[in-house]
């Protein structure tokens, strides 16, 4: 776990701490998150999208008794998150991956653990075949959205060639149009508690045919991802961002090193740039979701230079980690501390673990 610059020591919200000089300092903290919530569909069928595994006669029988819990379950990891150093606030703002549609999310947020958060909603309806969707949710007394878009992935019709991609992949592309059936990129500005923040939640293309098979399409979705970045700081170069997702790529993929140039480092990130506080997480053998005994951190959070400044007077990045409690974990087995997910009939959280960081900034005294 990435270790702070002073000895904070969090009660609530917003209390005292001590600093190195040892004067008596008021902080702010807030929770940013981001969960891949893992098929979060209900039991009506979409003709428009391919959710038939998801009803009650589906391959997942899927019923309205597994649709709740899943809810329920869903409900006690967000309200957790970031409850170490934060314990009376649920996350300010979260994205979520894989949701079904705005229903779902409604659903969600209605739920008895995050009904006093009164979440709001940004989502739109995405290419992908499946209908899964990327989402953020944030509490309306601390975060007023000015702006949001979706931004789909398309590619040039010579870059999707040859790709060989399965026909039944979700991420198969429209050969006329060069678009990716994949998630659109949804981008988010407003003001938290007062200060302008953007926000970007991604899932990218999945590695359905193997890592090197399809590597192209994150790739395309890195270089997409970095023009939305580069975009923000055009328009602000001391822009406050989050950039945050189920990347399908680790912190060391070209994806997130090379095309985004995230750092492992805050001294190596320079004006324009992106810190990666994950990168750390992943050398030290940590990880976000398993597959055959192998861990990886696909679920990330980068931010942006203007974060990792020391002038407290507004918000700053203060640390990120993964947030795995015993309870969202497999117990016993071969599969034992996995993610415990929905398999054999039995309802379970999802197949990652979610990230978050924290945000802080001086209070009055």
């Amino acid at each position: 776990m990435i270790k702070h610059f002073y000895g904070l020591f969090f009660i609530t919200m917003c209390l005292f701490v001590s600093t190195v000089n040892g004067q008596d300092k008021k902080y702010k903290v807030q929770t940013i998150a981001f969960y891949n919530v893992e098929n979060l569909y209900d039991t009506i069928n979409d003709t428009k999208v391919n959710d038939e595994e998801f009803m009650p006669n589906g391959k997942q029988f899927w019923t309205a008794a597994k649709y709740q819990k899943k809810l329920a379950n869903l409900a006690r990891v967000i309200a957790g998150i970031g409850s170490g150093e934060n314990p009376n606030n649920a996350p300010v703002i979260i994205g979520l991956a894989e949701v079904e549609n705005r229903g779902v999310l409604e659903d969600l947020i209605k739920q008895p653990l995050l009904i006093e958060k009164d979440y709001g909603i940004v989502h739109f309806d995405s290419p992908d075949r499946r209908g899964s969707d990327v989402a953020l949710l944030y509490q309306k007394k601390l975060f007023k959205p000015t702006s949001y878009r979706n931004i789909g992935l398309y590619r040039t019709l010579a870059a999707v060639a040859g790709e060989e991609l399965d026909e039944n992949t979700e991420d198969k592309p429209d050969t006329y149009k060069g678009r990716i059936f994949t998630r659109d990129q949804l981008l988010v500005t407003g003001m938290l508690d007062g200060e302008e923040v953007s926000f970007i939640v991604n899932h990218w293309p999945s590695r359905s045919g193997g890592e090197k098979k399809s590597s192209p399409s994150r790739d395309a979705a890195a270089v997409l991802n970095k023009k939305i970045v580069d975009s923000l700081y055009h328009v602000n170069p001391l822009a406050k961002i989050i950039n945050m997702g189920d990347f399908n790529d680790g912190p060391y993929n070209n994806s997130i090193k090379k095309t985004l140039g995230a750092k492992g480092f805050k001294d190596e990130v320079k004006q324009g740039g992106l810190f990666n506080p994950m990168e750390r997480m992943s050398k030290e053998g940590n990880g976000t979701l398993a597959y055959y005994d192998s861990w990886d951190i696909f679920d990330q959070m980068l931010v942006s230079q203007p974060l990792l400044g020391k002038d407290f007077s507004s918000y700053r990045f203060w640390k990120a980690g993964i947030y795995n409690p015993t309870f969202i974990k497999q117990g016993t087995g071969r599969y034992s501390e996995y993610p415990l997910r929905t398999t054999n009939g039995e309802v379970g959280f999802s197949d990652h673990f979610p990230v978050y960081l924290y945000l802080i900034k001086e209070g009055k005294k």
